[in-house]
Formats: structure tokens, sequence, C-alpha cells
């Protein structure tokens, strides 16, 4: 869901912790990611220095959030100190990050397990898809992926607004 609802890169849900989050505020920020290594996992910076970022969340999101914080706090007392506290939205059972493969593994079995045949990586196209078919502007759209810039989304997604010159035409006559 928050994949789906913020565009966010599968390194930077990883990182994510939750005194990212102002749940309060329903927003979030983007301050690292995780990658995979030959020694293991490891925090680094966004992928560019547009990647750092804070953005609104839906309220549907920020209750999920809130449920699924209370239920990583169950797992946490149930472990009791075998759980490495690391302050992460999305551990392992016991704290620890997840590595991004083993995480890609397991939403492979979900996916299998649900019937359904897309990559984890089209939840952040979907969001992008989305927003610009509800018609925000490429900017905003940007800036929630961390795009260094608008030539990259626009790339990436002009072909999701068609009739865009030609609404552009028919508010330009009618201003006329």
């Amino acid at each position: 869901l928050l994949a789906v609802t913020t565009g966010l890169r599968r390194g930077e849900l990883l990182a994510l912790r939750w005194s990212d989050l102002d749940l309060e505020k329903a927003t979030l920020s983007v301050n690292r990611a995780l990658e995979e290594t030959g020694t293991g996992v490891a925090f680094k910076a966004p992928k560019t220095a547009r990647s750092r970022r804070t953005m609104p969340l839906a309220q549907t999101t920020v209750q999920a959030l809130r449920d699924h914080h209370r239920a990583q706090a169950e797992l946490k007392l149930a472990c009791g100190p075998a759980y490495a506290d690391q302050d992460l939205v999305f551990a392992t059972p016991f704290g620890t990050p997840w590595s991004p493969s083993n995480f890609s593994r397991a939403f492979r079995t979900f996916k299998a397990q649900q019937g359904y045949s897309f990559r984890f990586h089209d939840l952040r196209h979907t969001h992008a898809s989305l927003l610009l078919a509800q018609g925000a502007h490429v900017k905003v759209v940007q800036e929630r992926l961390g795009h260094a810039s608008v030539t990259m989304t626009m790339d990436t997604y002009s072909h999701l607004l068609p009739g865009v010159q030609e609404a552009a035409v028919e508010r330009f006559d009618a201003a006329l």
C-alpha cells in the first residue's frame, strides 16, 4: 500500500524508519535507501539529491501504517530482547533490515499466492500513472518520485498524457 500510494523505490521503503514518518501531520520523509552489497546490506544516501524529500500521505495509508505499527509493537514484545530494534518500518520478524533480494523473493511468493503478475517497481509506475491520469501537475509527480528533473518524469510518463495539447488548445481558444 505504501509503495503504490507514494511511489517510493524498494530501497527507500526498506530503509524507512518510524522517525521518518509524522502520522499526525500525515507526512513521510525519504532520507536514505537500503542497498545490498557484497558483505550484506547497507544504508546509503538516496539515489539523487531530489530523492531526499518529504511528501504528504493519504489518510488510508496513515491508518494502515498505524495498524502496522501496532502489530510490529506486539511482535517486538513477543520477541523480547531477540528483537533488534532499528526503528525500521519494514523489518524482518527480528527487527533487522530486509535484504532487497530476500524482500523481492518474498514479494514474488506473495504475488504467486495472490495470482498477481506485476513487478514491485510497477507499484511506483502505477502511483505516477494514476496521479497524471487524475490531472496532477507533472512537477508534483516529479517531486513525489524523487526524479532529478521534470525531464526524467516526462520522458518516462509523457505517453500517459494523451490529449494534453488538444485540451490546452481548447482552453486557449475559450480564453480568446
